[in-house]
């Protein structure tokens, strides 16, 4: 048979072997799910995950199988933690102390999985968490009213003057006006400093090239930022906590808040909490809580 008959005779025999696997994949995808993460080892600032394998669904010319770790946060949307081509993995970048969800989806050349059923674990603790206790039943009045408690989590003295504690809010139509006020503590307000800080969403301020100057930022923007907690003074003993703190916080004119959208915000229970979706770090590492958990 002459060469340019072989070749194109195995170029239709590839083609339909193609054809055939993309037909029998297209049912689903092409590698199986990868088996429910479980926790081998959950240390502060270490947790480490193994899982059963994938394998393609049909056997042929398969490629290498890549493992992603991911928080589903919604449809087709996730939190990228880490990838991997073994069946285990280490993961750095959590917080301790804090709440994760956690699946694993197969990649490789020509073929997905679906996620995996996802784990639920709390990371080990590190040196400090905080406790929340929501006082206001209303979270669409004039005022943002919760309790804070700070404990030291560690085998060690934790100076306050090296903790910062960050509650995560959004401002409703750009209205970043907000007075932080502290009614009662257990340690003394005295101790206690907080500051409001914003970002405003991309876009930037207005051009000096543009007439009319573009509103800053557009009404409606929700803008993220947090109230920041620092401590002037002050050392906790292992197993010791700051008591409560008892914080008010309003807009200088009074109007409506709505914490419903508020990264920190949980609903009144009546029962202290550990909100993990307020941060704290310590000499600046973060040793609780993550608002993409």
């Amino acid at each position: 048979m002459p060469a340019r008959r072989v070749a194109a005779t195995i170029a239709l025999a590839a083609l339909a072997s193609l054809l055939a696997v993309n037909a029998a994949r297209a049912d689903g995808p092409a590698i199986s799910t990868p088996g429910t993460p479980t926790v081998v080892a959950n240390e502060p600032h270490r947790l480490t995950l193994s899982w059963a394998p994938s394998a393609w669904v049909e056997p042929g010319s398969e490629q290498p199988i890549n493992y992603e770790v991911q928080v589903p946060l919604g449809p087709n949307t996730y939190r990228f933690l880490g990838s991997t081509t073994d069946t285990t993995i280490t993961l750095t970048d959590l917080a301790p102390g804090t709440t994760y969800r956690i699946g694993v989806a197969a990649r490789a050349l020509g073929g997905y999985s679906d996620t995996s059923p996802t784990t639920t674990v709390r990371t080990a603790a590190g040196r400090a968490t905080l406790s929340y206790l929501n006082l206001d039943w209303s979270p669409t009045n004039n005022q943002i009213q919760h309790l804070l408690k700070v404990t030291n989590t560690g085998t060690a003295p934790l100076d306050l003057t090296t903790v910062q504690v960050r509650y995560h809010l959004r401002f409703e139509g750009g209205n970043t006006s907000l007075v932080p006020n502290c009614d009662w503590a257990a340690l003394g307000c005295h101790r206690i400093q907080q500051t409001v800080q914003f970002f405003i969403p991309p876009g930037g301020p207005p051009s000096v090239l543009t007439t009319p100057a573009p509103p800053y930022p557009p009404p409606g923007t929700p803008v993220p930022g947090w109230i920041e907690l620092t401590f002037t003074d002050g050392t906790l003993a292992p197993g010791q906590s700051t008591g409560p703190i008892q914080l008010r916080h309003h807009r200088h004119s009074w109007s409506t808040i709505d914490e419903r959208d508020d990264p920190s915000w949980v609903a009144a229970t009546g029962q202290w909490t550990a909100n993990d979706r307020i941060t704290l770090d310590v000499d600046g590492v973060r040793e609780f809580g993550d608002t993409i958990s």
